[in-house]
């Protein structure tokens, strides 16, 4: 019966991360990720550099397999440090697909997509932290817009 009790708690917690994700939200998760699917669902990246286009293309088809392409697209995320974390969330979904390459690609995408498309936003999220903080978020931002040649 001892060894009974840990494989029953093991069963119920994959159980429970089985659900699909929207009975795994609160109400009010889903209320957010409502409003963001309302909004643009794709991104006219063809005056960005072809790399970032290329990513773009990873992007739409690796995050489109759980969700709609306007969350993310919607979302406030803009600087690094949140899409990094965001990414990583993603990669670790049971069934995402996304490997460390692709995530890196898929990261590097929104960091530039947020400073070109989403800039105003980002510099008032930068002009809100710390200056080691700002100072650390510009240099990912350069890293990635440095890579790809703008």
């Amino acid at each position: 019966m001892k060894t009974l009790i840990p494989c029953l708690s093991v069963i119920a917690l994959c159980a429970t991360t089985l659900q699909p994700v929207s009975a795994q939200m609160d109400a009010a998760a889903q209320a957010k990720i409502a409003a963001l699917e309302h909004g643009p669902s794709t991104i006219n990246v063809s005056g960005y550099p072809q790399g970032i286009q290329d990513n773009y293309e990873i992007f739409a088809q690796k995050c489109s397999q759980c969700h709609k392409l306007s969350v993310p697209i919607n979302s406030n995320f803009v600087t690094p440090d949140e899409w990094s974390g965001y990414v990583k969330l993603m990669m670790h979904k049971m069934g995402s697909n996304i490997s460390g390459d692709d995530g890196k690609k898929i990261y590097e995408f929104l960091v530039f997509d947020s400073s070109v498309r989403k800039k105003d936003l980002l510099e008032s999220k930068l002009a809100k932290l710390s200056p080691e903080q700002k100072a650390a978020q510009e240099a990912k931002i350069k890293a990635v817009v440095s890579k790809y040649g703008n």
